[in-house]
């Protein structure tokens, strides 16, 4: 099949063939001729899929297809996005494929002046591409009308759940016209997804490209066994060793990321921290920086890698282990991408054998382990109880001994109106 194949018009066609594309991705073929049905529906596939393409071109066609307002220029689609580098990686992906149309769109998120976006929505936009947060920030501030949306794009939409924002999306739904055609897409299948699923969807048609909870075929997982306080210097040494260029390291703080960060800075490898408490131009300076390979090492937190889009990207570490076995087969997505090979590395302590047993039944599949010489784990230290836990930067329990990552579960903290919510989701949930 070529894209030729799926009655897109000449000018996406145009814009397609200036990028070097011929044929489409299994979740491309699949959707795209849903969508252009005006179907709503329900996609399924991993990261580095070209699901972002799935959605943009039948969404551009359509739009272009019908006739726009004679009155002020309305949003007519929505695409809802957990993060910052996601909304802006879709943005730019809009543009991209829509270049030859006569179509306008915007990008939204918060951790920048709110006062260019109203101008810009002022102005007209048929694309919105925004973040919960500043969308509702708009919303109340009465800056954005949602009146004319005939297109409504959930994405990621499993990762909106893990980071709280499903009183937000249920807001923004309350708001959107009744008559629309509903996008969800997810990595991953969860119970709750199919609740929301099919609180949204009216008779969806149901794409999935790879099994529940799958890794990518191309990603090469390993583990490394190792005492946490060695990790960093283990680290290090691979880095030095194996000549690695272009290197994603995942902790679960915030604090983990900024400390791991100053360490390699420290022996001379370039590296750079990207989380939620960093401002929005840092976030984007560190990626670009990261993507222009000037910066060897970048080191992120869950939520903050989320919308890292890197075709050949070599390397993910897991410098510690998450504590949801679902964030795993998220961070290594980030490599193995678009045909490309991969590989996963894990450093494991004794504090997160029981993350990894979760894992590897996940998965369902036995990561091989190794140990390196001189990195021997002490058989004298025992694991220590780990607390359980939802959050990417609340850290918790496994592996933080020697103070690697400062984690350790964080109480719930008071904000916006005497609602309780985990501190790591206050730092991270305005986005």
């Amino acid at each position: 099949m070529t894209f030729t194949d799926l009655q897109l018009n000449d000018s996406l066609l145009k814009a397609i063939n200036d990028q070097g594309y011929t044929t489409p991705t299994p979740v491309q073929a699949q959707a795209i001729p849903f969508i252009l049905e005006g179907r709503d529906m329900l996609a399924g596939a991993q990261t580095g899929t070209g699901k972002t393409a799935g959605f943009t071109l039948p969404l551009l066609q359509i739009l272009s297809d019908r006739k726009q307002p004679k009155t002020h220029r309305k949003i007519r689609a929505l695409i809802l996005t957990p993060t910052r580098e996601l909304a802006a990686q879709v943005g730019e992906s809009v543009k991209l494929y829509g270049k030859y149309l006569p179509l306008k769109s915007a990008v939204i998120f918060g951790g920048v002046g709110i006062n260019p976006q109203i101008t810009m929505l002022r102005n007209g936009v048929d694309i919105l591409i925004a973040t919960p947060g500043r969308l509702l920030d708009h919303v109340g501030q009465g800056t954005v009308d949602l009146s004319g949306v005939e297109i409504f794009v959930l994405d990621e939409a499993d990762r909106m759940l893990d980071m709280g924002f499903i009183r937000d999306i249920r807001r923004v739904i309350t708001i959107l016209p009744k008559v629309r055609q509903n996008l969800l897409f997810s990595a991953t299948y969860s119970d709750d997804i199919k609740t929301l699923a099919n609180t949204l969807l009216r008779n969806p048609a149901e794409v999935e490209v790879a099994r529940r909870n799958t890794s990518s075929e191309l990603v090469k997982q390993s583990v490394i066994l190792v005492d946490c306080k060695r990790k960093s210097s283990l680290l290090g040494e691979l880095i030095g060793k194996h000549k690695w260029e272009q290197v994603l390291v995942f902790t679960r703080t915030k604090h983990g990321a900024n400390k791991l960060t100053e360490y390699l800075q420290k022996i001379g490898i370039t590296a750079a921290a990207i989380h939620g408490n960093k401002s929005q131009s840092a976030r984007t300076k560190a990626l670009d920086d990261f993507k222009r390979s000037s910066v060897r090492v970048l080191v992120a937190t869950d939520i903050a890698a989320r919308g890292i889009d890197i075709d050949a990207l070599p390397h993910v570490v897991n410098f510690e282990l998450p504590n949801i076995a679902e964030d795993y087969v998220h961070r290594i997505g980030r490599t193995g991408r678009a045909g490309c090979e991969g590989e996963a590395l894990s450093l494991v302590c004794v504090d997160e054998a029981d993350y990894l047993r979760g894992i590897e039944k996940l998965i369902n599949k036995k990561l091989d382990a190794r140990i390196i010489e001189g990195y021997e784990p002490d058989p004298s230290i025992k694991a220590e109880p780990i607390q359980r836990g939802r959050g990417g930067s609340g850290g918790g329990g496994g592996g933080n001994r020697g103070g690697n990552s400062g984690g350790g579960a964080k109480p719930a903290q008071k904000r916006d109106g005497g609602r309780h919510e985990p501190k790591h989701r206050t730092n991270e949930r305005r986005r």
